[in-house]
């Protein structure tokens, strides 16, 4: 199992907007088992990703699909800062 998690910051009064980019080209990626986009309760640009994949191949393949491609040109002009990215193992 591979596991990622992501805190991104987005351009002011744009995460709602970001958080639906990223919701709708999530749905239908193949070794994903989750894919859970968050609000930050205390910082208001803020957002969380959390993500369980298979394994890390599965992950990255993903990046290639389409609608994970469109997701990412629609997203990234949105996107302030990428603040950090850890790698884990869900067990």
């Amino acid at each position: 199992m591979y596991g990622l998690i992501g805190k991104i910051q987005a351009k002011p009064g744009q995460r709602d907007t970001l958080i639906e980019i990223l919701s709708s080209g999530s749905s239908n990626m193949p070794g994903c088992h989750s894919y859970v986009v968050a609000k930050d309760k205390s910082e208001e640009d803020i957002i969380w990703v959390t993500e369980v994949w298979d394994d890390q191949a599965s992950h990255k393949a993903s990046l290639s699909l389409p609608e994970v491609q469109k997701a990412i040109s629609l997203g990234k002009p949105l996107i302030e800062q990428f603040l950090q990215f850890t790698e884990t193992e869900p067990v």
